[in-house]
């Protein structure tokens, strides 16, 4: 499988991002899940962990910069961590953790892999699951005019607590932190666990070069909340 989602490759040039943004907030302290690492118990962790992960988040976005040619009237959005404007817009490239773009063979069906928007690669809601299945399996809640090539790409960040959905049950997106379960082949629907509404998905096409690009943003909010 052609998956990245290693711990260490969440951001582009981050270091363990992904742990850092999965459930920052577990305020009795048990029931830890397992992807939580043995820092957040640290004496030298006393940073609110909420505060921890969006100083890692921007730190991601500062290393990405190295590798990335992000657009210069992007580059004060990337180092925002309120930043609120869109992901994603019409023609922004989508890129791996390396800052490559994605061409049109690089999954074949089945696979997925983590990418990020070229613009703002290091912002809290930038994330995003690719997804490749042959193009007839798609149904359901998908809006298959979002697909190309029988790729379709969904928001990695949770609707329940923000974790990073980071796992796969066959053709079924699983987030770590609560066993949130979301249909891959139906637009990303909850089909097990607490999320409450399913992973906004992100409208691609493939540009004349044959590269795999945004021609909007998510269909909805990213993350908890925004019901």
């Amino acid at each position: 499988m052609a998956d990245d989602d290693l711990l260490g490759r969440e951001y582009p040039g981050g270091d363990g991002a992904e742990a850092t943004e999965c459930c920052a907030d577990h305020a009795d302290g048990t029931d830890e899940p397992s992807i939580y690492q043995a820092f957040w118990r640290d004496a030298r962790g006393e940073m609110e962990r909420r505060d921890y992960a969006k100083a890692l988040a921007t730190i991601g976005g500062l290393t990405a910069l190295g590798s990335l040619a992000a657009p210069l009237v992007s580059l004060t959005q990337v180092f925002e961590r309120e930043y609120t404007g869109p992901v994603y817009s019409d023609g922004v490239a989508l890129v791996d953790a390396e800052g490559e773009q994605i061409a049109e063979g690089r999954l074949a069906p089945g696979e997925q892999l983590t990418v990020f928007p070229a613009s703002h690669p290091g912002i809290q809601r930038a994330p995003t699951l690719l997804v490749r299945f042959e193009e007839g399996e798609f149904g359901g809640e998908t809006r298959t005019e979002f697909t190309v090539g029988g790729y379709a790409a969904f928001s990695k960040v949770c609707t329940h607590a923000g974790c990073m959905v980071a796992d796969r049950d066959g053709t079924t997106l699983v987030c770590p932190c609560h066993s949130g379960r979301f249909d891959a082949l139906s637009g990303a629907t909850v089909v097990g666990g607490p999320p409450p509404r399913s992973l906004p998905q992100l409208p691609i096409t493939l540009s004349s070069d044959g590269y795999l690009v945004a021609t909007g943003d998510f269909e909805g909010p990213v993350g908890p909340g925004g019901e």
